[in-house]
């Protein structure tokens, strides 16, 4: 739809052959990629390339900092984050740069993402993260990538051409449906 990358961060072909990264995706645990690999799609389905990265606001915390603080450097302009239960990531994440930060609670541990939820939604004053429904990382990339569109007018009418084509899709269910519905008060 819209750009390209040159380098990927997976195997697994997402994001393979496209340059120009804007997103970064960072997730603490690499048992969270399967969850966080729908902002990796999202974004190259929009031709917006990413980086993703396994970090710990616990483990790594010297270089989660230094990947966040050197993100626009690299020509980053949003930054999704990945976290199950405590979910400190997102606000160390947003604590290290200026850049947006959008935070994906990730459903793990006994509360399956509620608490993951509740942690990243209550940050403090001064350092804000977005956040998205659990495990609603394709939703943190449309966020993610409507925030780049406001400098973009090629990826803006890649999005609204893409919300297009999901109201034609509810308006031919409602179709169905509603055939369906008439055909059994016929009956």
């Amino acid at each position: 739809m819209a750009r390209a990358r040159t380098e990927h961060e997976h195997s697994d072909g997402v994001n393979e052959g496209m340059s120009d990264i804007r997103v970064g995706i960072v997730m603490g645990s690499d048992s969270d990629w399967p969850t966080m690999k729908k902002a990796a799609k999202v974004c190259a389905d929009f031709g917006v390339g990413c980086e993703s990265r396994v970090l710990s606001a616990h483990r790594t915390p010297r270089e989660t900092a230094e990947w966040a603080e050197g993100a626009a450097e690299r020509g980053i302009g949003v930054l999704i984050a990945g976290a199950g239960v405590a979910a400190a990531l997102p606000g160390v994440v947003a604590a290290a740069t200026t850049l947006p930060v959008v935070g994906v609670p990730v459903a793990s541990g006994p509360l399956n993402g509620v608490d993951a939820l509740l942690a990243i939604v209550q940050m403090p004053p001064g350092i804000p993260v977005a956040t998205v429904g659990v495990n609603r990382a394709d939703n943190a990339a449309l966020l993610a990538l409507q925030i780049l569109a406001l400098g973009d007018a090629e990826l803006a009418a890649a999005l609204t051409d893409y919300r297009s084509r999901m109201g034609e899709g509810v308006a031919a269910a409602d179709e169905r449906v509603r055939r369906d519905s008439e055909s059994l008060e016929s009956a």
